[in-house]
């Protein structure tokens, strides 16, 4: 190995992981996460919920299908350094355009491999998000950093300016990014019916003809609250027959409105929902006209923060495309893809705001209806094609919702009665159990 494929990452905690380098070279400060999809690393590495972070993939061969473009959640890649265990150099697939090196290096975004990526991992889980530093190549900055580690003085500094990175201005860095790679409705109802890509109804069918699948959303106008959008949200939304107008998160509910929407979706997006101060008042604002709204993780976080309800940090976030959660109107569990680190904080929900899903690992506030407003969110990505397309029918939802404001009123009566704080503790006690009997 030479000093230019060289690259090193160092945690916040003064741990070093040494291994090579890919993409492009230089020193980047970020975010550590690690994400647990086996594949899906084009709209990993494309989505803007990513702004700030180091992402680490748990799988450990990543880029066997190349880049594609159509793929991509937005146009720019919004990770700020990139960690694989192995990265496949000569990717095989019909789509295929070229390897994640080019793609990577093209986009200046640098990458580490050849480290122990489950041990990363593990310390990670024990010890929560921190930030780190990758360092790669042989620039001159990445020569003085190296130097600065055999000085403990220098390391104590190095680690200090590691510990103070903080991800700011999240929103306004990334909002409107998806916009650039719109397409219009027939170009993505083809697309995805080609590889069955449609509409999924609650029942598990599909539904291929567009003009059916259009058929109750036709003529109906949503606003699409930019804060961080996937592409993806707003081709479900298309494939339901709504004209889709997107906005700046910096847009005001007086702006919105003027718009006359029949609908409004709040997106993902990145960053400390309670730093969006103005973005949450003029939430309060929305709900108070009777217009439907749907939030999905971030927007989900904001409305309900916009509500009356409060977030939290989680120690490690949840990130990849197999996470359980179960839907408490059924008793019926999904497999779903998250990117969070904050989440809603369940014994915090207002009067008229009913949790409607959990996370099955951990009891956390999956999703939330409110009977009092046409609204609801998830914390979730149901338009991600986990499971695949496991929770897709929450678009007809909102179809549903939009024809008919009342469509929740009367939900809390499905809703189990279950306090997902004893959920979770009878989890962790099943699971104990379960260690015991097995020794």
């Amino acid at each position: 190995m030479t000093d230019s494929t060289k690259a090193f990452l160092l945690l916040a905690n003064g741990q070093v992981f040494e291994g090579e380098s890919f993409g492009a070279t230089g020193c980047v400060v970020g975010e550590t996460v690690f994400t647990t999809g086996m594949n899906g690393y084009l709209e990993t590495l494309t989505d803007p919920s990513y702004y700030g972070q180091i992402v680490t993939q748990t799988f450990p061969l990543i880029g066997n299908y190349g880049v594609i473009s159509k793929d991509f959640e937005s146009a720019d890649v919004h990770v700020k350094g990139y960690i694989v265990r192995s990265v496949c150099e000569i990717p095989s697939n019909f789509r295929c355009e070229y390897d994640l090196d080019t793609f990577l290096a093209a986009r200046k975004i640098i990458g580490l491999c050849g480290i122990d990526t489950r041990a990363l991992t593990k310390i990670l889980r024990e010890t929560g998000v921190m930030n780190g530093m990758i360092v790669s190549g042989d620039g001159e900055e990445a020569q003085s950093i190296r130097k600065a580690l055999k000085s403990e003085v220098e390391k104590a500094k190095l680690l200090k300016k590691i510990k103070s990175y903080k991800i700011k201005s999240a929103v306004e860095s990334v909002t409107c990014n998806a916009s650039k790679i719109e397409e219009p409705a027939d170009v993505v109802f083809k697309e995805s019916a080609e590889y069955r890509f449609v509409p999924v109804r609650s029942d598990g069918t599909k539904e291929n003809d567009p003009v059916i699948a259009m058929k109750d959303g036709k003529g109906k106008k949503v606003v699409l609250w930019d804060f961080g959008a996937k592409a993806n949200i707003r081709r479900e939304l298309l494939k339901r027959g709504f004209e889709v107008v997107t906005v700046a998160g910096s847009s005001t509910a007086k702006e919105i409105l003027a718009l006359n929407p029949d609908g409004i979706m709040l997106s993902n997006g990145p960053g400390d929902p309670k730093e969006n101060v103005k973005i949450i008042d003029e939430i309060k604002k929305i709900a108070k006209s009777g217009v439907p709204i749907f939030g999905i993780c971030l927007g989900h976080q904001l409305l309900a923060l916009a509500m009356g309800a409060d977030t939290s940090k989680l120690k490690y976030g949840h990130r990849g495309a197999n996470q359980p959660v179960k839907y408490l109107a059924t008793g019926r569990v999904y497999i779903s893809s998250q990117n969070h680190g904050y989440a809603v904080k369940n014994d915090t929900l207002p009067k008229n705001a009913v949790l409607s899903f959990v996370n099955t690992n951990d009891g956390t506030c999956e999703g939330i209806t409110y009977t009092k407003i046409p609204a609801f969110s998830v914390q979730f990505h149901p338009e991600a094609c986990s499971g695949p397309l496991d929770t897709g029918f929450l678009f007809d939802d909102f179809v549903r919702l939009i024809n008919n404001h009342d469509y929740f009123k009367n939900f809390e009566a499905k809703f189990e009665r279950i306090d997902s704080i004893k959920y979770f503790a009878k989890t962790i006690k099943n699971t104990s159990a379960h260690k015991k009997a097995a020794k």
